[in-house]
């Protein structure tokens, strides 16, 4: 079983999904942390018994939660006790349920840019500010500069990013012990953004993902979790907020019509991949780690100037191209030039400025299609 290697560039320009309409058809597209794969078949088996049936109204509430528990001890060794888990229509509406949950509204938000640009958006979606801590120039976390960003804003939120999107870098138990500590120290709330750990190495694995809520000193944290990453799910929506053992009082003021977000089908696809889904997510995993293999490779034939941060954690890559001097926004350079679509780097960079001269490329695509984008990249630079 190959994922990646299934479909045609034919088949995918089929696709309506925005990214295969958002350019010209002559763009390939690598923006959007969206994969070229088929659906897993007990997936696409459950979708299409179900819309037979017309098996199409509200989602039982817990189901998510069950399946959440089970995939996350086999995988990672958490133990997640279904109900302190509340359902949401997807990773983002549920961090901000979060942050309107548990934090002094003018306490700011602690983010680590580079970082995924809705991040950025929700913050300022639930009236907060925020303090920017960048990320070490090897994509790891600034253990410092969190420690004096908590000590300066006591009461503060922390929204975290597991594995970390654009890096794909994985957080180690010491470093997420270390946050979890600073965080007691200063009363930081922390919030993790897990949508990618079902990608990452599981445990046994090197650089294998740990949950935040595995670590000591976490019972006031929160996790958001969802399938739609590792199974290419993000237009069937739903997702899982898991809380701390200190959490529950929070938690039930959420209210109820917040847990009627996710649909049914969405619902029904991601507990149907967790539960169901393993062997076609370790084909898959196996397939990625190839594909970063050849993309290191093809980076250093083809951009030998290039750094490319590209960690075990998902399937997006962190590119910069500062030394080539094609501005702070080459992916403007690369779709004009190389009709190839990248991921700004400035949206994920914020006031630190950290994207400049920077783009983002998913890379979970057929190997040929890859081969060209990256052949495509470098016919665009000086």
């Amino acid at each position: 079983m190959h994922p990646l290697h299934e479909l045609t560039l034919a088949d995918l320009r089929r696709r309506t999904s925005v990214k295969w309409t958002l350019h010209e058809p002559d763009v390939l597209p690598a923006f959007v942390a969206e994969m070229d794969v088929p659906l897993a078949e007990p997936v696409a088996r459950a979708l299409s018994e179900a819309v037979a049936l017309g098996d199409t109204g509200y989602p039982k509430a817990g189901t998510y939660g069950q399946a959440l528990a089970s995939f996350a001890a086999d995988r990672w060794g958490w133990t997640v006790d279904p109900a302190s888990t509340l359902d949401v229509a997807d990773v983002m509406v549920g961090i901000e349920e979060v942050l309107r949950l548990h934090a002094a509204p003018e306490a700011p938000v602690i983010l680590n840019p580079p970082v995924y640009p809705p991040f950025y958006d929700a913050v300022a979606h639930v009236g907060r500010s925020r303090v920017e801590v960048p990320l070490g120039a090897d994509g790891r976390l600034d253990l410092d500069g969190l420690a004096t960003a908590f000590a300066r804003h006591p009461g503060a939120a922390y929204l975290l990013c597991s594995p970390h999107n654009p890096t794909a870098v994985v957080h180690t138990r010491e470093e997420l012990s270390t946050v979890a500590r600073l965080a007691a120290e200063h009363g930081v709330r922390v919030v993790v953004d897990e949508i990618h750990a079902p990608l990452a190495p599981v445990s046994g694995e090197t650089d294998a993902f740990v949950p935040y809520l595995s670590v000591e000193g976490t019972d006031d944290a929160y996790a958001v979790l969802s399938a739609s990453k590792a199974f290419n799910l993000a237009g069937l929506k739903a997702a899982v907020v898991v809380g701390g053992a200190a959490t529950a009082d929070e938690r039930a003021a959420v209210l109820e019509i917040v847990s009627h977000g996710p649909s049914h089908l969405g619902t029904l696809a991601h507990v149907t991949a967790l539960r169901e889904g393993r062997d076609w997510l370790d084909a898959l995993r196996a397939d990625l780690r190839a594909n970063r293999e050849l993309l290191e490779a093809l980076v250093d034939e083809h951009l030998p100037s290039a750094r490319l941060l590209a960690g075990p954690g998902t399937y997006t890559a962190w590119l910069d191209l500062r030394a080539y001097d094609v501005g702070d926004d080459p992916a403007a350079r690369l779709l004009e030039q190389g009709r190839v679509a990248l991921a700004p780097g400035p949206t994920f960079g914020g006031t630190s400025r950290v994207g400049d001269g920077r783009a983002r490329l998913t890379y979970a695509t057929p190997p040929d299609v890859l081969r060209e984008i990256v052949t495509r990249v470098a016919s665009a630079l000086p």
